[in-house]
């Protein structure tokens, strides 16, 4: 039986009250903030399929263009005719790139007439994107582990873990644990050693999808994109850091000689011979036109305005939670070292009768979503909280946080109850007696 379209939609917008608030969602790396002109653009490309090239050829024209624009920003050479696509997020745009080493590796192995039924990729700690990449194409992860101190995939780590059937090496510009950038200059020149010492070559995939449009504005010094010669693709969030709304990734390859032709597909039923070479096919076209829309309206003077503030406001936070005596940082903020974020662990001189899960659902009664979780091995026995500092995360919000932070702290160290707070699995605050 049909239903009247406003109580519907005031049915639905009830049930979506439960959901917490974006804005106070310190967990997530993705946009919570559009402009005006923003929603109008996803308002006018609602019905626009960005696959369909024929149909949208001014779409398909904004999508190279920013191709071309993010080649500029991760400085591809002049002379190299970069590749590149947008995808729905890093995730398919990670996967594209695993899918382009392969192959290289694949095909390299098989005109020697070597064996290339083991392939493995090496990596720091990934995000979960890359172990399904390797679930699903039967390919051995190498995964680097943590350690005490020791968050991220080192040179010495990786040259442990190649070999002859290693398809390529995954280095993270802005870890998700603990929001550090990796060493992928000193990776590229152990990777230089390791070629002269065996023969053997290998190449980077940067995956950049937080760091890939922070880097470029506020660190510029850091070599991790296209001017070191192992990078030879790169993938980043446009709706994260690239301040898009959300559904757009971006990957670029070095050149087209990078991209192997296997992976393209042409198609002429939508109008017009295609080329195609991302995971999915259908997808809306207008977090693409928003990105296009940031690029023209921020420049680059603009990005570097917006997230040096966010950078600012992160750097406060980790200095006021430091100093409250209870909190260890794992990393604080600087933008040569990591993205505007920060995360800490509780101090290990520190007695109190809670932990960080406990901390993170009392944050949760006053609205904040501050994720607790254990670390990757063999740094899982570490339990770290983390905090993203976007766009609308304003500094009258970040006292307002730390405000209740303290206040949850106060909270939980004096336990009206008198009995210690243990955390059950299911969540939430549980006196056990």
């Amino acid at each position: 039986m049909e239903s009247d379209a406003r109580e519907t939609l005031s049915l639905v917008k009830t049930e979506l009250l439960r959901d917490g608030n974006a804005k106070k969602n310190l967990a997530t790396f993705c946009q919570t903030y559009e402009t005006l002109e923003t929603r109008e653009l996803m308002d006018l490309s609602i019905s626009k399929n960005m696959i369909d090239k024929d149909e949208y050829p001014e779409t398909a024209r904004i999508e190279e263009r920013c191709v071309h624009m993010i080649a500029d920003l991760w400085s591809a050479p002049d002379t190299a005719n970069p590749a590149g696509t947008s995808t729905v997020g890093s995730s398919e745009a990670c996967m594209l790139g695993g899918l382009a080493m392969y192959w290289r590796w694949r095909e390299k192995r098989q005109q020697s007439g070597l064996d290339w039924s083991r392939p493995n990729l090496v990596t720091g700690p990934v995000q979960v994107c890359w172990e399904k990449f390797c679930r699903y194409w039967d390919i051995e992860l190498r995964q680097t582990p943590m350690a005490e101190g020791s968050y991220c995939g080192t040179p010495e780590k990786i040259l442990e873990r190649i070999d002859e059937n290693t398809i390529g090496v995954v280095s993270t510009l802005g870890l998700t644990f603990t929001g550090k950038y990796e060493p992928i200059e000193a990776l590229g020149q152990a990777l230089d050693r390791y070629e002269q010492e065996t023969g053997n070559s290998l190449h980077i995939h940067v995956d950049a999808a937080s760091g890939g449009f922070l880097a470029p504005f506020c660190a510029q010094e850091i070599l991790w994109d296209f001017r070191n010669p192992r990078v030879l693709s790169i993938s980043a969030s446009g709706h994260k850091f690239g301040l898009a709304p959300l559904g757009c990734g971006w990957i670029l390859w070095r050149s087209h000689s990078e991209l192997p032709q296997r992976l393209i597909f042409h198609v002429n039923y939508l109008g017009g011979d295609e080329e195609v070479f991302q995971l999915n096919f259908s997808r809306p076209a207008g977090p693409v036109i928003a990105q296009y829309f940031e690029f023209l309206r921020l420049g680059h003077q603009g990005y570097r305005r917006i997230q040096m503030e966010s950078y600012r406001i992160a750097q406060w936070l980790a200095k006021k939670i430091a100093e409250s005596g209870y909190f260890e940082m794992i990393f604080d903020g600087n933008p040569q070292k990591g993205i505007p974020a920060l995360s800490w662990r509780l101090a290990k001189e520190k007695k109190v009768p809670f932990n960080l899960y406990d901390l993170s659902d009392g944050l949760r009664e006053k609205g904040w979503q501050v994720p607790a979780y254990s670390l990757p091995p063999d740094a899982q026995e570490i339990v770290v909280q983390r905090v993203l500092v976007r766009q609308d995360f304003t500094m009258s919000m970040a006292k307002q946080f730390m405000k209740d932070l303290k206040n949850t702290v106060a909270f939980l160290e004096s336990d009206q109850t008198g009995m210690p707070l243990n955390r059950q699995s299911t969540g939430g605050f549980n006196h056990t007696r």
